[in-house]
């Protein structure tokens, strides 16, 4: 296994539509097994292929309190939609960052598990909101798209100061 480079927004890569995966092959195993370790060691309850620089539609969640339980989606589509949430969500593309946004409460998706087989699956809560934002990244979107654009240019400016006080960190430590 391999730990993967997560894209950071303003990375225009994070905007690409990912493609439907048609290969259910060694390759794409691997693929789910890298993103795996990648999620658990960003911390992340989420993760989806295009943050990863692969614009297939594949991603991962594990929503568990043990973070013991990945769950793996390939193709999503969301079949029906109910209800309205509000809660706050951060993304490991958008470090530090944290928002409110609303979301369907429960919803009810097809996909495909790792080796092809199809499956329909009723979510809500946390598993709902969370397969909604990684869904969101495989159309090249992101959460902060969702924030009024005053909000937009805060975030953008904070994610310019964060990368600032980094450069300047590094620069310190090689002195």
């Amino acid at each position: 296994m391999a730990k993967l480079e997560i894209l950071e927004i303003p990375d225009p890569r994070l905007r690409t539509v990912a493609k439907p995966v048609e290969a259910f092959d060694d390759e794409l195993q691997r693929l789910i097994e890298d993103m795996t370790e990648t999620m658990y060691s960003a911390d992340g309850i989420g993760l989806a292929a295009t943050q990863v620089n692969v614009h297939k539609r594949l991603l991962i969640l594990d929503v568990s309190e043990a973070q013991d339980t990945p769950r793996v989606y390939i193709n999503p589509e969301i079949l029906e939609s109910e209800g309205t949430e509000t809660c706050e969500e951060g993304c490991l593309s958008v470090p530090g960052i944290y928002a409110e946004v609303s979301r369907a409460e429960r919803i009810r998706i097809s996909a495909q598990n790792a080796d092809g087989g199809f499956f329909e699956e009723d979510l809500d809560g946390m598993h709902a909101v969370c397969l909604q934002h990684e869904m969101d990244h495989l159309q090249g979107k992101l959460f902060v798209d969702y924030l009024s654009p005053l909000k937009q240019r805060m975030v953008t400016k904070k994610l310019e100061k964060q990368r600032k006080v980094a450069v300047q960190k590094t620069s310190k430590a090689l002195l």
